[in-house]
């Protein structure tokens, strides 16, 4: 795949909303098999196109880079043939020690690509058009519509009710069958109760109905609607995930000595709505899901080299005995298979 390629890949990436990060190389020390201005996209399921060197190079840049799509940034990563030592962390740097490398450094910069936050909003009154202009004025993906019959999208991240009394129960309810993870309505308390009764007439359990905001946002005070909109953009920005980048402490890492492989497997007041929002909380559960995030990323250790690798599709793999075993490189792989009984501990 040429640059100009995987460039024009960015872009579908983009136009659909799939989260990736894009890896280039930077500097590079021979003898290695990527030069300067290499590049890859690492996708979440683990697939690798473009180029960043060989196998064990592409497996550290795999892990690195799917470590650093869940977090959302970006960071240099340095891949050697050893870290530690006399080496001392380096801010901004994440140092990883590859001993299947064939004797070069390389340095790679890892920029994770992903989508911001979706949120739709439903309902046309003052309340939502002005969460439309606050959650852009906060680059989120804002989307309006008034047709309950609306499908929401899989990677939604929130669904804001704001349409003051039209079709409530119905939206709602397709958001909790969605499993949207931040899910609130902008009402008073009574009607917030009301909404909450009918939804429970309607068959929904009690834990679920526990997970809508209603009132909606966080009890700033709001008066006005455009500070009731700041106001429930400040809880789904509470409520999301605080996942980080590897921090200072892991920036040195090597590959574990084959004694510490052992035992390690593979793998608000009655009134008006706006009034409501005067002095009223969240309301609805008690601990709301954090907005969703890329999938947890499994960790396994290769078990004749021991760096980590990330269990993917994408991955090199291979079973024996029932068990499956993840793999930096092929070279790795056919040492197991030759003789697996020397690298089961």
């Amino acid at each position: 795949m040429s640059r100009g390629e995987l460039l024009a890949r960015v872009d579908g990436l983009r136009a659909g909303r799939t989260p990736f990060v894009l890896a280039t190389v930077v500097r590079a020390e021979r003898p290695t098999s990527a030069k300067p201005g290499d590049c890859a996209l690492v996708l979440p399921d683990g697939t690798i196109d473009g180029f960043v060197g060989g196998a064990c190079a592409e497996s550290t840049v795999r892990l690195e880079g799917l470590r650093l799509l869940q977090s959302g940034e970006s960071g240099l990563l340095r891949i050697t043939p050893s870290a530690g030592g006399d080496d001392a962390p380096v801010e901004g740097v994440r140092t990883v020690g590859n001993p299947c490398l064939s004797g070069g450094t390389l340095e790679v910069f890892l920029e994770a690509m992903v989508p911001p936050a979706l949120v739709v909003v439903f309902g046309d009154a003052p309340v939502a058009r002005a969460l439309v202009r606050v959650g852009q004025a906060v680059d989120y993906d804002v989307r309006a519509g008034v047709d309950p019959e609306t499908p929401i999208a899989a990677d939604t991240a929130a669904v804001v009710v704001a349409s003051h009394g039209r079709h409530e129960p119905a939206v709602l309810s397709a958001a909790l069958r969605a499993k949207v993870p931040y899910i609130a309505l902008v009402a008073s308390r009574k009607r917030s109760a009301g909404v909450r009764a009918e939804l429970a007439a309607l068959g929904i359990a009690a834990d679920e109905l526990a997970r809508i905001h209603a009132p909606a946002g966080l009890d700033i005070g709001a008066r006005s609607a455009p500070e009731i909109a700041l106001s429930v953009f400040a809880d789904i920005v509470a409520c999301r995930p605080r996942t980080t980048a590897p921090g200072p402490d892991s920036s040195l890492r090597t590959a574990p000595d084959r004694g510490e492989l052992a035992g390690r497997g593979s793998a608000g007041p009655a009134g008006s709505d706006e009034a409501a929002h005067r002095g009223s909380g969240a309301g609805g559960g008690e601990a709301a899901p954090a907005v969703r995030g890329p999938t947890t990323l499994e960790i396994a250790i290769d078990p004749v080299c021991g760096m980590e690798v990330a269990v993917t599709p994408a991955g090199i793999s291979a079973r024996h005995d029932g068990q499956g075993y993840w793999f930096c490189g092929t070279g790795c792989r056919q040492a197991f298979l030759d003789d697996p009984a020397r690298f089961r501990g």
